[in-house]
């Protein structure tokens, strides 16, 4: 008998590792063709090809020294969620260096034993606060995400 909570905890295990070491294609082999990879910076990339270019091109380009964490995985073998520790050193101008570390919640969507669709919930503001941008930077940032949250209730 199968347990949906192990083997969703080793599938995101796999895709979290794969991302921390910058192996786009070895993260976007966990997801089904089609998949969607909502990243709570980044924003969407559908396709296996743009979760690829997203790890190799948005996260290796902008952070290195990677490490994530997860904890109470919880599966029913078609929706699952994890809580995570997220933490990177920022490669950004004006933040290089700075390490930076927040906690969230990802929902994923599970087809045929594969991700369908990733999310996450996490504080934008703590990150942004971490490297040290300046206020004004913040919310601009946070009016940003706000808007697109608004327009998400409809």
């Amino acid at each position: 008998m199968s347990d949906p909570t192990a083997e969703f905890r080793a599938l995101i295990e796999r895709m979290t590792q794969a991302i921390c070491r910058g192996e786009g294609a070895a993260a976007a082999s966990c997801f089904v063709p089609d998949a969607i990879y909502h990243d709570g910076f980044y924003g969407e990339f559908r396709g296996r090809e743009a979760i690829r270019g997203m790890v190799e091109h948005h996260f290796h380009a902008n952070a290195r020294d990677f490490s994530w964490t997860l904890s109470d995985a919880l599966s029913d073998g078609s929706l699952g969620y994890a809580r995570y520790g997220f933490a990177y050193t920022s490669k950004i101008a004006d933040s290089e260096g700075k390490r930076v570390f927040f906690s969230g919640i990802a929902q994923v969507r599970l087809k045929n034993g594969l991700i369908a669709r990733y999310g996450e919930v996490f504080d934008r503001g703590i990150a942004l606060a971490q490297m040290n941008f300046e206020p004004a930077r913040i919310a601009k940032s946070l009016k940003r995400w706000a808007a697109e949250e608004k327009a998400a209730e409809k």
